[in-house]
């Protein structure tokens, strides 16, 4: 770990600790110490990033104010040919499965499909859940710890939606043999792309971090 990681972790501990603190504060006192904390950890994250603190700011609602890890949620559609469904990320270039972070309303799958339809237009459906993945163990470039949870999803036979709807987030997506998938994958995706095709070949349950891969 770099000691710029280091700091983002820290940040991150920080997130969590003033956040939770915020949440159950009785009084004023309460409230001032947690926000100090949860300023010092925004301070903290932009030290980590190189980033100024006007874009961290922003951050403060969605992101310095939710205790826990964040989830994101990814789905491995894969078809009957063995194709997996890729879409090429706008905003670094490199290929990864659809997925996004989970909306408050979504179960965890839920919130896969939906994803899967607004970068794809392919609908799909759930098959069974490829695994729990930390990010700090699993190669995610990331701001934040989170937890990924993958599902196997099969493709429907129903009409593509095209564009999709959030078609801006993407530059595009395409079907992958396993053994010709693109040379430019995202880093987090690289790691769980082959342990959803091991679950698809029924090579392997469900993958969680287990302790002696710590």
């Amino acid at each position: 770990m770099t000691p710029a990681e280091q700091i983002a972790l820290w940040a991150d501990k920080l997130r969590d600790i003033s956040a939770m603190g915020l949440h159950f504060a009785k009084n004023i006192h309460d409230e001032i110490h947690f926000r100090a904390v949860q300023d010092i950890a925004m301070e903290m994250l932009a030290l980590a990033t190189g980033e100024p603190m006007e874009r961290i700011e922003p951050l403060r609602a969605p992101i310095f104010s939710r205790p826990t890890p964040v989830i994101g949620v990814d789905a491995a559609v894969i078809d009957t040919d063995g194709r997996i469904l890729l879409i090429q990320r706008a905003d670094n270039g490199k290929w990864a499965m659809p997925g996004g972070a989970c909306e408050v309303g979504d179960t965890p799958v839920e919130g896969a499909m939906r994803e899967t339809l607004e970068e794809t237009g392919v609908y799909c459906r759930p098959i069974s859940l490829v695994g729990i993945f930390d990010s700090r163990h699993c190669g995610s470039v990331t701001r934040h710890h989170l937890y990924h949870l993958v599902f196997l999803c099969a493709p429907l036979d129903l009409p593509v939606v095209d564009p999709p709807s959030h078609a801006v987030e993407v530059r595009g997506s395409r079907w992958f043999a396993e053994d010709q998938l693109p040379e430019d994958i995202d880093p987090g995706h690289k790691t769980r792309i082959p342990v959803a095709f091991d679950v698809w070949h029924g090579k392997q349950q469900a993958f969680f971090d287990r302790q002696d891969d710590l």
